[in-house]
């Protein structure tokens, strides 16, 4: 139910161009919220090939030195080029504040959450083993564990039958280090860990050959490009709406949250092996449209969700306490992985 038993997943690294952008965009919220937690906050980034350009909607008494914040950014990732960055933030439509500021939803949207009991997480074993390749990779390169280890990366897990068939890692590596030095010290220091016996597990590591050049200086990014390594892998449906960079008054982030906050509480407290949330908003109005939860032999179980989860933006905001600058790490390695956030607490009920 929900996803097939042969399926494939994949993650980022923290270095990838579009995980670039989510970061500065997530950091550049953190900084209005931390000045101002009633901060509205609509920011996207775009950068590639030595420029950056910040735009969007805020509406805040904070006082942001954007360029300063991006540069912050893109130095504690990792990368040392120089960036020519440009500032377009304007601020927020009133004719959209008017509906928000009574509690109402920032726009129309879907919004779904999803949780298995088949791993700790909480999530599908695939997605959580590529998060955990993508982010040992940055573990080992800051770590000096692999000197020759750059910031960029991706990793691909084909899991069949709740084993893993394929695991791929790319990884953005010196000019000096061969091929099949990097395999072996991946498979022994990275994938071997993590997958246990490589035996029958065929493993990929930088299929073209080399993987020299990354991040901005090869390739663009874009603030939301990756909504599918943010969330469940493309396994279950997705609204549509990114999370980076927007506060939690636009409902496509915090209603999501909620929504996965409790799909995986219904799990926890045995209602489900497997639940898929979802959730539907008109703008300007704070009572959902729709609100609906389904298990893995597809029953409703809407009345145990409406009865203890309130799906109304301005108290899942209170609820969740989502007015504090806690979004940075949101936005790498998926925003259902870290147990310390409020959406992924259990709660009895």
């Amino acid at each position: 139910m929900f996803h097939p038993k042969t399926y494939t997943v994949e993650s980022v690294t923290n270095g990838h161009p579009d995980k670039v952008c989510d970061q500065i965009s997530d950091a550049i919220l953190d900084e209005c919220l931390k000045q101002d937690s009633k901060s509205r906050v609509a920011v996207e980034s775009f950068g590639g090939h030595g420029f950056l350009v910040i735009g969007g909607e805020v509406t805040t008494n904070a006082k942001v030195n954007y360029k300063k914040i991006a540069e912050n950014v893109y130095r504690e990732i990792g990368y040392r080029d120089n960036l020519k960055i440009a500032v377009n933030v304007s601020q927020q439509s009133p004719d959209i504040a008017q509906g928000v500021d009574t509690g109402g939803a920032g726009d129309q949207g879907i919004m779904y959450g999803y949780a298995t009991a088949e791993t700790p997480q909480f999530l599908p074993a695939g997605i959580v083993i590529a998060h955990q390749l993508t982010s040992g990779l940055e573990n080992l390169r800051k770590s000096k564990s692999i000197s020759w280890l750059k910031p960029d990366g991706k990793s691909q897990v084909t899991m069949n039958g709740g084993k893993i068939k394929t695991i791929l890692v790319s990884c953005q590596h010196s000019d000096k280090i061969s091929q099949a030095e990097i395999k072996k010290n991946l498979v022994k220091k990275l994938i071997a860990p993590i997958a246990g016996k490589t035996d029958g597990i065929e493993i990929l590591v930088n299929p073209t050959g080399k993987f020299a050049i990354g991040g901005f200086e090869s390739d663009t990014g874009l603030t939301g490009r990756k909504i599918m390594v943010d969330t469940y892998g493309g396994l279950i449906p997705h609204g549509g709406g990114a999370f980076s960079g927007k506060d939690p008054t636009k409902v496509d982030r915090s209603a999501a949250y909620m929504a996965r906050f409790a799909a995986k509480n219904l799990v926890a407290n045995s209602f489900a092996k497997k639940c898929l949330v979802t959730v539907a908003y008109a703008i300007g109005r704070a009572e959902p449209v729709m609100i609906e939860a389904i298990n893995e032999k597809n029953q409703s179980l809407r009345k145990i969700v409406v009865k203890n989860f309130d799906f109304r933006p301005k108290a899942i905001i209170e609820y969740l306490n989502l007015r504090t600058p806690i979004y940075r790490q949101t936005a790498a390695y998926g925003h259902f992985t870290n147990p310390a956030l409020s959406w992924e607490k259990i709660i009895n009920f």
